[in-house]
């Protein structure tokens, strides 16, 4: 079997054979005096946060939660999602992410599928309101509320009494809802629990978000270790003094592990904001000075527009960048690196692989890649019709990934499981390649590529093109039908504050950086384009919509 893989050295040192746990144990025992949380102004240090979370922890026990069972959590980034998250652990049961701002239908699907009885939630209107009417179709037994008000400093906290009152859900008054200062009545030794890393679930991690059907990503102990030391290992960090921006969703795999995982190995103050509102995260970014930004492209796009439009476009205290979850255009690296003098780092990963995989090295990024793969991990480009056959160097291929953070396999989907299995390693359904020194670069997903008279054509080879426009600040490429082609592709954008392009201009734009395959058919400006939770653009609203244009009638 000929080809190439990209390998990092010492896999031995990466094996995560510890409980997840251990991530917050070793931080207090090195920084317990240091300030780990910080929620609009009111500070936790690592002390009171360990504290506080065996506090929880010995109320879940006496609640009768022990080893095997899953618990949910369906928070905003708030202390308690911490809080909580590792209490759940130190239980001995498995974390279950949801996401607050689901439907009620989903939620309903992905707690049944998941097998949870008991939830933990915040007092928001627009989240409990949901999940009791979930309890009174007996969906969920238990659920433990979180006061957003209890989180805050005591000024605001009474502010947020007074002028959030309609906002906030009142709790019903029966013994399936437990109030988060109820568990913590308990005491603050909870009775040891054993786990075993590489087979014990820590986390199920739900994927989808941006194509398919959520499956849960079965994440053991070991996987969550493995990881946080992964990402520690590639970057040059400032141990107990580093200031943490906590703004992507912690119920998403990205800012699970790569902002509170990691901030807490490296003894950082998280810097929490409960949802992405630009006021809130440039507050936090003037008033805390965060040293370490972990987010997605359409997260340092706004907060360039917004130091912008403010004239106060000094945050050179920010020293330490990673972007994943969708491709980082080059014009958005080169204008957030003049305001801060920080380049963005590019990185690549997965729900199935804790998540990351790959990121640039600090001292030699390079442009267009995802970086190097970090220590331990295998990446390996497959022929995606012959996948026993591995590609040589410079080839497009399927990305299959082999390390200690890949998971054990989808909860209770073992054909799923199966299939996304190749000779021990991951499948990602991501096409890329590996260039001479080991570099991976992404072309597309396998499921978005547009076939166009028999020609594959990677709608981010358009997208790439389309950002090089100065006008063009968002970009989302599909296939829609064609009664010649059978696909053609399209391209949805939005345009920067202040600058316009048509329609026929953009086009003819890309006619001249695009062969004659490539070049939209149709090219749609909109004042805004559809994301995920954690701000990735996503393509599955727009493809339905154009299905639907197609099946109506006179379609």
């Amino acid at each position: 079997m000929d080809g190439m893989t990209a390998t990092s050295p010492g896999s031995g040192l990466y094996t995560g054979a510890d409980p997840a746990w251990t991530v917050l144990d070793e931080a207090v025992r090195r920084f317990a005096t240091r300030p780990a949380l910080n929620f609009f102004g009111r500070r936790w240090t690592y002390a009171q946060l360990n504290t506080q979370v065996n506090r929880a922890t010995t109320g879940l026990q006496a609640m009768g939660v022990q080893k095997g069972m899953n618990i949910g959590l369906c928070l905003p980034n708030t202390p308690y999602s911490v809080i909580m998250y590792f209490a759940i652990l130190k239980a001995g049961a498995t974390v279950v992410n949801f996401n607050p701002l689901y439907t009620e239908s989903e939620l309903n699907t992905q707690l049944q599928e998941a097998k949870v009885d008991i939830l933990v939630t915040i007092d928001a209107a627009i989240v409990l309101n949901k999940i009791i009417r979930l309890v009174d179709k007996r969906v969920l037994t238990t659920v433990i509320v979180c006061t957003m008000a209890g989180a805050l400093p005591f000024a605001k906290s009474v502010g947020y009494r007074l002028l959030k009152a309609k906002e906030t859900a009142e709790i019903p008054e029966t013994e399936a809802f437990i109030s988060f200062t109820a568990l913590l009545h308990y005491g603050s030794n909870p009775a040891p629990v054993m786990v075993n890393p590489a087979e014990d679930l820590a986390v199920l991690q739900f994927t989808g978000g941006t194509t398919g059907i959520p499956k849960g990503a079965m994440l053991t102990h070991a996987n969550i270790v493995a990881n946080v030391r992964q990402i520690v290992a590639t970057g040059n960090f400032d141990f107990g003094n580093e200031r943490l921006l906590g703004v992507l969703p912690l119920f998403h795999v990205l800012a699970m592990t790569g902002v509170m995982n990691l901030g807490l190995a490296v003894g950082a103050e998280l810097l929490l904001i409960p949802k992405p509102d630009i006021k809130l995260i440039m507050d936090a970014i003037y008033g805390g000075r965060p040293t370490i930004l972990i987010g997605v492209p359409t997260l340092f796009t706004a907060i360039s527009n917004a130091a912008t439009s403010a004239g106060k476009t000094d945050l050179t205290f920010i020293k330490y960048c990673i972007s994943g979850g969708a491709p980082l255009p080059l014009e958005l690296t080169e204008r957030f690196e003049r305001i801060s003098g920080c380049h963005i780092l590019e990185g690549y990963g997965l729900s199935e692989t804790s998540p990351v995989v790959a990121i640039n090295p600090e001292a030699k990024p390079k442009a267009g890649s995802v970086g190097t793969p970090v220590p331990g991990t295998v990446i390996e480009i497959r022929d995606p019709e012959q996948p026993t056959r591995l590609l040589p160097q410079g080839e497009r291929g399927e990305i299959c990934i082999r390390g200690p953070q890949v998971m054990r396999g989808y909860y209770h989907r073992p054909a799923e499981t199966a299939d996304v299995m190749i000779d021990g390693a991951l499948r990602t359904g991501d096409v890329g390649y590996l260039d001479e020194e080991g570099y991976l670069f992404i072309v597309d997903r396998i499921k978005d590529l547009i076939i166009c008279g028999g020609y594959n054509v990677y709608p981010r080879i358009i997208e790439e093109a389309a950002y090089l426009h100065p006008a063009v600040q968002d970009a989302i490429a599909i296939g829609v039908p064609d009664e010649y082609r059978g696909q053609a592709p399209k391209v949805f954008v939005t345009l920067r504050a202040g600058m316009s392009v048509t329609p026929d201009e953009l086009q003819a734009f890309l006619k001249a950086r695009l062969n004659k395959i490539e070049v939209p058919k149709l090219v749609e400006i909109r004042a805004s384009l559809p994301k995920t939770m954690v701000g990735k653009l996503s393509k599955k609203e727009l493809i339905a919509e154009e299905s639907a244009k197609i099946s109506a009638p006179g379609g």
